[in-house]
């Protein structure tokens, strides 16, 4: 795990008590949020429709566009949340993870969707939140027993297990505020120019939508629906 990380996790408890509004609801609710859509951003479903139809039904070339377009939102709501210097750090790191937590779903979502999974199952957006986790992440909590499967065994397991819910949507939250946190101690040091802090930050949250992106791109095989 590197040094981010590490920090991040360290402080992810205090920012809690910083944000207290920032619980681990607000991972299922910028779920539903990415899903039916909300403010300028279609629902996770139109949005990947439409870039079919512009790719002449090509499901590969459709995802990978996709995914460039959440890349790019991410990277504009990374740089506007990261001018700030460490004074606001209570106030944007909320803003920073409720819309990484939200763009990344919304991305993962659209692939889901082009590949006939089914986005109001249950199963299938517990299989979105872990696919914000990471490959390694999740890698790591399926060896180790922490999670029943990868991203793919849980959308196509054969009931939805209710108890793993909270797990999955507590272990995303955390993952989501050590990664901001961790950033934002990382580029301490180009605070003293502002505008430094905000192109780091654009490209952190755009590179890591984009791992993020390829990861399902590679898990979330196709399904039929019905």
């Amino acid at each position: 795990m590197g040094l981010k990380q590490t920090v991040g996790r360290q402080l992810a408890p205090r920012i809690q008590e910083l944000a207290p509004g920032l619980t681990t609801s607000f991972v299922r609710e910028a779920l539903n949020r990415a899903i039916d859509g909300v403010g300028p951003l279609a629902p996770a479903a139109v949005a990947a429709d439409k870039q079919l139809a512009e790719q002449g039904g090509d499901v590969d070339r459709a995802i990978h566009e996709v995914i460039e377009n959440n890349v790019r939102i991410a990277g504009a709501q990374g740089f506007a949340t990261n001018l700030g210097g460490l004074v606001t750090m209570a106030v944007t790191i909320p803003a920073n993870v409720t819309g990484l937590a939200l763009i990344q779903c919304r991305m993962v979502a659209g692939i889901a969707h082009l590949r006939g999974h089914d986005l109001d199952d249950p199963r299938v957006r517990n299989a979105i939140l872990a696919l914000l986790l990471g490959e390694e992440t999740v890698h790591e909590m399926v060896t180790k027993k922490k999670l029943a499967g990868t991203p793919m065994a849980l959308a196509t397991a054969p009931a939805h297990d209710p108890t793993i819910d909270g797990t999955i949507s507590a272990v995303v939250a955390t993952d989501l505020i050590a990664r901001v946190a961790g950033k934002r101690l990382a580029t301490t040091v180009g605070r003293r120019i502002p505008v430094v802090g905000g192109v780091v930050g654009m490209g952190a949250d755009g590179f890591a939508t984009w791992k993020i992106g390829r990861y399902a791109d590679r898990e979330l095989l196709p399904r039929r629906k019905g």
